[in-house]
């Protein structure tokens, strides 16, 4: 990702000292914990002019939640700034870098599987699909309810295996039944979980996030 962002002009800042943008803890019920890490994450990030990030999952977070954790606080107003400069990689590739082709090669078949949190929390559908198509040599096929669940969901993988693990079965074979060498999506959580099911299957398909895609042949 940041390969791609200093080749169209950007000076990348990395805070190593970063952390979590708090959603676990958030999510199964902890919000005083969860606040504490995204106060962290607040004052990492507050004066940056951008955030991206390679994971819809956390922007979603902080463009939808923050604003719930820090409501009638004294940085509820910085905390709404936040939201408004915090991206998702490729949306912030097409809506502010005003960029399509990256000068991506991938020769292969592959399929894009819509993440929850692109998909709900970022509404974001589209856009990958149209960067993918600026690869050269890559055919991407849809896959059968493509905005079905992988069946990660977080915690729900842990609180739920056996029903995570049939979800998971589920994307993964509709993705084997496109005929795609590859699964591509904007979140490495759901590619981690989908390729524990095909790494336990032994199948030849692979998972890549589009950051990897979009890097590819340079």
């Amino acid at each position: 990702m940041i390969k791609i962002l200093e080749k169209f002009g950007c000076t990348v800042h990395y805070n190593t000292e970063q952390t979590c943008c708090g959603q676990p803890a958030f999510n199964a019920g902890f919000w005083d914990e969860s606040k504490a890490v995204c106060t962290k994450f607040f004052n990492d990030f507050k004066d940056a002019e951008f955030i991206v990030a390679p994971s819809a999952s956390c922007v979603g977070f902080v463009r939808n939640y923050y604003g719930k954790i820090f409501d009638n606080s004294s940085v509820h107003n910085e905390i709404k700034a936040l939201g408004a400069k915090t991206f998702e990689f490729t949306e912030f590739l097409l809506r502010v870098l005003n960029v399509k082709d990256t000068g991506a090669t991938l020769n292969a078949t592959a399929t894009y599987h819509d993440s929850c949190a692109a998909l709900r929390e970022c509404h974001i559908k589209q856009g990958p699909r149209l960067l993918l198509e600026y690869v050269k040599g890559l055919k991407l096929t849809e896959m059968a309810d493509n905005e079905t669940c992988c069946g990660f969901g977080g915690t729900f993988a842990v609180k739920f295996p056996e029903i995570s693990i049939g979800m998971g079965e589920q994307k993964v074979e509709n993705a084997i039944a496109t005929g795609a060498q590859y699964i591509i999506s904007t979140d490495l959580s759901c590619l981690m979980h989908q390729q524990g099911y095909i790494n336990g299957k032994g199948y030849g398909i692979k998972t890549m996030h589009i950051a990897d895609v979009l890097a590819s042949g340079w």
